[in-house]
């Protein structure tokens, strides 16, 4: 497992009348795999919730590829393309575990704010800001600053 991988079974109320898995379930995955991601790396959204500081989402995207039914356990694995100190851009890939086919790209874009106000990670969190940058250098991710 990899640091962000999230492991999803899908369940029968997720289908459509075709048992194919609803689309809209896959924001809901992506969501659950963000916030794991940032336990992994050190980053209690909890902790940051409670000190005024959250991440909304300001872009997503999702690029369906092949179709997952009912009973299909995913792997979920997200890893950091964009990170400035004030927004950060995550990659998403969903693979089918039975025959590990991506069956979904996506990419989200979020903020920090504080009371409304948009506000730089670095600054508010610089401990933080760090864990971000020290995995975009092992992992090879070109600054976005």
């Amino acid at each position: 497992r990899g640091l962000g991988d999230v492991y999803k079974r899908q369940q029968y109320h997720e289908t459509d009348q075709m048992g194919i898995i609803h689309h809209s379930n896959y924001v809901k995955w992506m969501e659950e795999a963000r916030i794991r991601f940032l336990e992994e790396m050190g980053i209690d959204y909890r902790k940051l919730e409670e000190d005024g500081i959250i991440s909304p989402i300001v872009e997503i995207s999702v690029n369906y590829k092949k179709t997952v039914n009912f009973d299909d356990e995913v792997k979920i694995g997200v890893f950091v393309k964009k990170y400035n100190g004030v927004r950060l851009g995550l990659g998403y890939e969903m693979r089918n575990c039975k025959d590990d086919a991506v069956c979904t790209t996506a990419y989200s874009m979020s903020c920090f704010t504080k009371d409304g106000t948009i506000v730089s990670l670095k600054k508010e969190k610089p401990e933080l800001d760090a864990r971000v940058r020290q995995y975009m250098k092992q992992n090879q991710v070109e600054s976005d600053t």
